[in-house]
């Protein structure tokens, strides 16, 4: 159980507000808990998801490229709630096949065949992992897979976004709200007695 309240407003009077909780709701079918957190703290919401929102749609990564590193991260994290989330989005919003996205949930860099893709990841696990052991060739490799100054810190963001968020659902218990199967897949996760299931309505085309 969440160790702060889930604030589920009655009614949603601030554009910005409307804005995201509608953005959300087109790439992972509603509105989850994590925003819901957020909501203790409205004026940080509509800053973070701002710069958030910045991040995924004005830079050098595609979207899809994006949420690799989202689940990449959050898995090297011990996340299951942001893992669930980056995969709800790739898998529901961009509408890419649920098999490959438990192949690379469960494989992680070893199920990437595109060049630009693993180098990608696998540079944000290294900032994630141990920032300061960084090297120039490890920037040159970006560089040969099209990223320029602006993309080399833009990822860089990511991991650092992706991680904020890690802590946050991690360290306040948000009630999980996705399909299980993504949790099964990417930490083994097995019910236990009195725990209470996802919603595995949640990101399901029909």
């Amino acid at each position: 159980m969440a160790r702060v309240a889930i604030k589920k407003p009655e009614t949603l009077d601030d554009p910005i507000i409307q804005e995201i909780f509608s953005w959300v709701t087109d790439m992972e079918g509603q509105v989850p808990n994590h925003f819901y957190i957020e909501m203790n703290f409205p004026e940080l919401l509509k800053a973070k998801l701002g710069t958030t929102k910045v991040l995924w749609q004005l830079g050098e990564l595609s979207m899809p490229e994006i949420q690799h590193v989202g689940i990449a991260v959050s898995k090297a994290n011990g996340c299951p709630y942001c893992t669930a989330a980056f995969c709800t989005i790739l898998n529901y919003g961009l509408q890419t096949d649920e098999e490959y996205t438990k192949q690379f949930l469960e494989e992680g860099t070893a199920a990437l065949s595109d060049p630009r893709l693993k180098t990608l990841v696998e540079f944000a696990l290294k900032v994630n992992l141990s920032p300061k052991d960084i090297t120039d060739e490890d920037v040159a490799q970006l560089r040969e897979v099209g990223l320029t100054d602006k993309g080399v810190v833009q990822l860089i963001h990511l991991v650092s976004d992706f991680a904020s968020y890690n802590r946050l659902n991690l360290a306040l218990n948000t009630d999980y709200d996705y399909r299980d199967l993504w949790r099964q897949v990417g930490f083994g996760w097995q019910q236990q007695q009195g725990e209470l299931a996802g919603d595995n309505t949640r990101g399901v085309r029909e």
